[in-house]
Formats: structure tokens, sequence, C-alpha cells
């Protein structure tokens, strides 16, 4: 929850690559060993599962492009055969949307290698020398390095194809939730962002021009939302993959509006690159986009997203999520060892909690670091998942939840209560219980009790089309985590769904 604002373009470096099923790697090839090679320097390479793009240090010798994390690794970081059958070509920008593009296939293999040197003159040097290596291995080689001109048609259906092969048996069986992905529906999932956005009074431009003073979150709002795809970079995404994900794009506020939370998430390989753009821009430490990789490659989850704190107070964060079912032993392995997460597993053992439905982290400038888990709460009845909940307050030494509170909770007829734990390496940080479609009888009671805005939230109820807050979350942030921009202590904040028909 702490401010993470900096304003400072960096290149993208990010990359995950899917280790299961692979040979091993051999610990013995240094740079410093492979000298006097063909061809050598900086590329940028797009990684295999979750694709997105990470400077290596490339070497071409004894017909392998080996690549390296710096010019000084005493242990390769990953290896392209080139074998005779193996295609070597510039990528027109069309296909890519990146200038100086090239490819690389070796023969029978499903993988094509995608990478991007700095200049024009550099990625026609690589084509000619990896083709020149290729042309001396006997027959299948080489190709033409000059891309073959296209119809769009068949453009079309190779980026499809392409995108296909990316695909794991994870992504095409994970159980959907939510309306299958369109390009209409995130046109409208980004005008209803907008909307909201302009309801919030310290969010909206004319208040920024009335008191003549540039808004520093209006501005790190502003960087976010356009880190969310617009219809052109779906285009390539598999359709298996659109109609097996959906668009998840949400706001919730504070009962008193002086704190939002901003969230949007989508099919892996069409959120993942303008994400971590995202994660650069604004500062996030390399550090903790290597810890996405790992995640990233231990769960694979079909969708992703990011999401960025701000407070009335100028308060900024953001970070990463996965919005998908995953068991609650394999999300602990996720955040920070230590007491707060062995709590957590006592908890958990003791009310029989096994599934977490929502895993997320903060990409902060500075640690400590935080990591959400949102777990469903066992029971088939609310009273029983309140008490868990209520338990959940005790173990973890967080102050009880007002009685107040509880006895609108109490209201819930259905089970559905969620539990949000968030921790550090410090211990833990915020606790909170999500009750699920709220009534507007108990919206009411919560803006009474709570001395809300009702005026606002009818404003931001209609800006995002929905019938109203998917959840009314009760929480308690703990002392020293506020940062003297966001209220410590108990508080109460609505969960919208944009677009949602509750």
């Amino acid at each position: 929850g702490r401010p993470v604002y900096k304003a400072e373009k960096r290149a993208l470096a990010f990359h995950v690559t899917m280790s299961a099923g692979k040979p091993p790697l051999p610990n013995n090839i240094s740079v410093t060993s492979l000298s006097s090679p063909d061809k050598d320097g900086w590329l940028t390479k797009q990684g295999g599962s979750i694709r997105t793009w990470k400077r290596r240090w490339f070497v071409l010798k004894d017909a392998k492009l080996y690549y390296f994390k710096s010019t000084k690794d005493a242990e390769v970081t990953g290896i392209i055969p080139i074998e005779a059958g193996t295609v070597c070509k510039e990528e027109p920008f069309e296909m890519r949307k990146k200038k100086h593009t090239f490819s690389v296939k070796p023969k029978d293999a499903k993988r094509v290698y995608f990478i991007v040197a700095d200049k024009a003159e550099d990625s026609k040097s690589w084509v000619a020398k990896i083709n020149e290596v290729i042309s001396k291995l006997g027959p299948g080689g080489p190709k033409s390095s000059t891309p073959a001109s296209t119809s769009s048609a068949s453009a079309g259906a190779s980026a499809n194809a392409s995108a296909a092969t990316r695909l794991t048996e994870t992504q095409l069986t994970s159980k959907p939730s939510g309306a299958p992905v369109s390009t209409s529906a995130l046109s409208d999932s980004r005008g209803l962002m907008t909307s909201a956005k302009d309801v919030i009074p310290f969010l909206r431009a004319d208040q920024e021009m009335v008191s003549g003073s540039e808004s520093k979150v209006l501005e790190f709002w502003q960087i976010w939302f356009e880190s969310i795809p617009n219809d052109e970079d779906l285009q390539n995404v598999a359709q298996e993959l659109l109609t097996s994900a959906s668009l998840d794009f949400g706001v919730s506020c504070s009962v008193k509006f002086e704190k939002l939370t901003w969230r949007s998430a989508g099919p892996q390989s069409g959120f993942i690159q303008k994400m971590v753009d995202f994660f650069w821009n604004v500062g996030a430490p390399e550090t903790e986009i290597d810890r996405l990789n790992d995640v990233g490659t231990l769960l694979n989850p079909i969708k992703i997203g990011s999401w960025i704190d701000m407070s009335a107070g100028g308060g900024m964060d953001g970070g990463w999520y996965f919005p998908v079912e995953v068991s609650l032993r394999a999300a602990l392995d996720v955040p920070d060892p230590g007491d707060a997460i062995l709590k957590v597993n006592e908890w958990a053992s003791k009310h029989e909690v096994v599934t977490c439905v929502y895993l997320g982290r903060d990409m902060g400038a500075v640690p400590p670091r935080q990591t959400e888990l949102r777990v469903l709460l066992p029971g088939n009845n609310a009273t029983a998942q309140l008490a868990s909940a209520l338990d959940a307050f005790v173990m973890f030494d967080f102050e009880p939840i007002p009685e107040a509170a509880q006895e609108i909770m109490r209201s819930m007829k259905e089970p559905g209560l969620v539990l949000s734990i968030i921790t550090s390496t410090e211990g833990f940080v915020r606790l909170g219980i999500l009750m699920p479609k709220p009534n507007p009888e108990t919206v009411a009671r919560v803006n009474t009790y709570g001395s809300g805005n009702p005026e606002l939230f009818e404003k931001l109820k209609v800006s995002v089309k929905a019938k109203g807050p998917n959840f009314v979350e009760f929480l308690h942030l703990k002392a020293g985590y506020g940062y003297s921009v966001y209220t410590e202590g108990f508080d109460i904040v609505f969960h919208f769904l944009l677009g949602s028909d509750l």
C-alpha cells in the first residue's frame, strides 16, 4: 500500500520459459568458453510460455545459438539449435508489431523463436549469418531471409496458428468464468473504466484544472489505463483461448471514497506484454518481475491482470494478480515465507480451507512486498463461513470486526464468503471478509454505518453499468501499513465488476 509512482521509461525485460519436459541445459557452457564465435551481440528474445521480451547476450557458434543474461555469465540461459532445415527470416512489422524482428524455427520444432535487434542492419546481419551456417549443414536450408508477401487472410491464419501453439492443456481445461472475451467487450470495459474515473473527485481533470496543480495520481491512473490491451492487441490471441477466458475489469472504493483499487485481467497472451511494460514504467524492480516469472511458470494461469491502488491523500501502488482457482497449498508457495504463512496454514488446516481463488502481489519500489490470497470459506451455510472467518481475525492477531458490521454480515442468507489475506515478510498486513452480492438494503445499511456517500456511490454504480457491488468487504489494515496515505484500522470497501448483471 505504499506509493511507488516513478515516471521513468525503461526497456521491457521480462520472460518466462516452461521447464517441464525440457532436457536440462549443460552447466559448463560460459560466455568465455565460446571464444571466436561466428557472431555475438545483444538481442531481445521473446519468452516461451508467457510471451514477453528480455534482453540477452547471444553467441552463434558450432551450429548453435546460445543466449546468456550477461556478457560474463558462467552458465548458459538457453540454446537454440541450428540444423539443416532450420528456417531463419526477417519478420514483417505487421505480424509482430516490433521493428527489426527476425525468427528462427529449428527443423521439426513446434516453437518459433522471435528475436529483436536494435537496428535494421543488425537484424539483416544476424539473419544472413545464421543462414550462412544453415547452408553449410546440407540439404534443407537455407530459406529466404526476406519474408514473402502474403495476403491478409493467410497472414491472419498464420498468426492464429502461431498463437494456437501457445495453448497448454491447463489453459484449455481451465474453468471459464464470466463472458467470453470479445473486442467489443474490451472496448466497452475500457469505456466504463473512463466513466468510473470521471466520477471520482480527486481523479477528475476539471478538478485538477481548478486547483491549478498537476495530479500525479491522475497521471498514474492514465499510465496504467494505457497498459490495458486494446482491440488490436487481442487480434492474434488464439480463438480457443478467447472463448475459455473472460475479461475481468473492476473498481473498488472505500465507503468514504478515500481509496480506490482498479483491476483489469484477461487472456495471458493478450495481456502480459503491456502489463509488464507498465511495471517497468512505474519503476518496479527487476527482482519482482523475475518473481512473477517464477509464479507464472508454476501456475501457468489462463488469466492474468494488473491492479493499482490510489487514495485522495496521494497514495499510489500497483501489482499483478491471477484471478484463477488454484489449490491453497500451491498458492502458499508464492508469499514470502515467515510466521504469517505458518499461521495461515494452521488456520486453513483447522477449518479445512483448500481453495484459493485469487493470488496477487505488489510491485512496489521498496520492500516489504505484500502478497494477497483470497480463499473460499468452507461450509454450506453463511453462519459457518462467518465463524471460520472471524476465527482468522483471532488467530492472526487482528482487532475483531465491529459487532455492527458482523450483524450486517449475519444478514446474508446464502453462503459465499471469501477471506482476503495480505502478508509480507514482516507479518500480516491486512485481513478482510468479502460478502457477496449485497442487496440494496444491505448497501444502504453499510453506507449509513460507515458514514458513506450514497450520492457518489449511486453515480459510480451507474457509471460502471452495475445493479450493485459484487462484494462488500469488511477489513482491518494493521497500524504502520497506511503509510500516511491510506486509512489504517477498520474500513469498508465496495467491489464492482464493470458491466456486471447481478
